[in-house]
C-alpha cells in the first residue's frame, strides 16, 4: 500500500467502494502483518476514506431531511 507522490490513490467512485477498501485496510491492519511504514500509508488512506464515507452519509442525510419537508431539491452530491 505504498503511496508516492506521482501516484496518489484515487477517489473512490461510490460510498460502496470507499467502505469495502476500507474493510481491507483495517483487515490488512489487524492482521499485524504489515511493515511499519505501510501501517502509516494504511492508515493515512485509512482517514481519507473516512472522511469521503462521513461526507457521503452528510449529503444523504440533508437530502433525506429537505425530503421529509416535502421539498424536492436536486441533489448537489455526486
Amino acid at each position: 500500500m505504498a503511496r508516492t507522490a506521482a501516484h496518489p490513490p484515487k477517489e473512490p467512485a461510490t460510498y460502496e467502494q470507499a467502505l469495502a477498501e476500507l474493510d481491507r485496510l483495517v483487515a490488512q491492519m489487524e492482521g499485524g502483518q504489515l511493515p511499519l511504514d505501510q501501517l502509516l500509508d494504511g492508515y493515512r488512506r485509512g482517514a481519507e476514506l473516512l472522511a469521503f464515507c462521513r461526507a457521503r452519509l452528510e449529503a444523504v442525510e440533508e437530502q433525506v431531511k429537505v425530503l421529509e419537508e416535502g421539498q424536492l431539491k436536486p441533489w448537489a452530491g455526486a
